[in-house]
């Protein structure tokens, strides 16, 4: 299977890293292309073994699966410079936030099979959790081929396209709250009299721990919360504060206001789009 990437950021070149260790595909097998950074092109080549080129159509004529890795702002330029070299049998797959499916298929003007996903930065290491769409003229193999290709980075799973707005709100942006969960947890060691390093390690090891025991327990969040929480224990004591904080509100209202924010920077980015074609 060839493979081919336009663009060449952090996305990219983790999912690309993913397949390689996997053994998906091998170094040969993959080819990549960017605007016009010759300097990270370089680097990719040196590290992993693929294939960069400045060609366009040599990016594309050969691949099976393209993967479109721009940065959105990007993409009516990028899919503009490569338009006239796709074709109808090969496989779309987006990592463009915010761009729909149909609006990927009106800039290349063609009848594509397109794919649209959103990992988050986790797959860095390879601990994404994505979630993929198709479009209309997609089928399911092509689901269950791209579901493949993802799973090298982690968790991949698959949902309708009007669901990755709120996919975007959970774990698109997830990681943030983690972190921001973790600064708060551990300037709260700090100030109790803890060493920074040791606070920082103890608090990574109980959110590791804390997501090993969602993923491989049955039971469900509540219960692994309520089984920490004896009564009149320090636990009992300190989710009392959360809830007297209505934290749990405010998570909700967290992800309601990014999902929503998904969803504007959508239609902004195809209004841009729309604008940028008819001119």
């Amino acid at each position: 299977m060839k493979i081919a990437f336009i663009g060449a950021g952090s996305m990219a070149e983790a999912i690309m890293s993913g397949l390689l260790k996997k053994e998906i595909c091998t170094p040969g097998s993959i080819v990549v292309t960017n605007k016009q950074d010759q300097a990270r092109l370089k680097q990719l080549k040196e590290k992993y073994g693929i294939q960069t080129t400045e060609n366009k159509q040599e990016t594309t004529k050969k691949a099976d699966v393209i993967f479109l890795a721009m940065k959105p702002k990007d993409a009516k330029d990028g899919i503009q410079a490569i338009k006239e070299y796709v074709q109808e049998d090969q496989l779309i797959v987006s990592v463009l936030a915010g761009i729909s499916s149909s609006v990927i298929e009106d800039l290349f003007e063609k009848n594509l099979r397109v794919i649209r996903s959103m990992p988050n930065t986790s797959a860095a290491i390879g601990l994404s959790a994505t979630a993929i769409a198709k479009g209309r003229y997609a089928n399911e193999e092509d689901l269950t081929l791209v579901q493949s290709l993802f799973s090298a980075i982690g968790l991949c799973t698959i949902v309708e396209e009007n669901q990755l707005h709120a996919v975007t709100g959970v774990s698109g942006s997830g990681p943030a709250y983690v972190y921001f969960v973790a600064e708060a947890m551990e300037r709260a060691a700090l100030a109790q009299g803890l060493d920074r390093e040791v606070a920082k390690q103890l608090v990574s090891q109980t959110l590791i721990g804390a997501a090993h025991m969602l993923q491989e327990s049955n039971k469900n969040a509540d219960v692994l919360r309520k089984e920490v929480t004896s009564p009149g224990g320090t636990t009992h004591r300190g989710i009392g504060v959360l809830k007297e904080l209505h934290v749990s509100e405010a998570f909700e209202t967290c992800i309601a206001g990014a999902t929503e924010r998904s969803r504007e920077m959508g239609e902004e980015m195809a209004e841009r789009l729309k604008e940028k074609t008819s001119k």
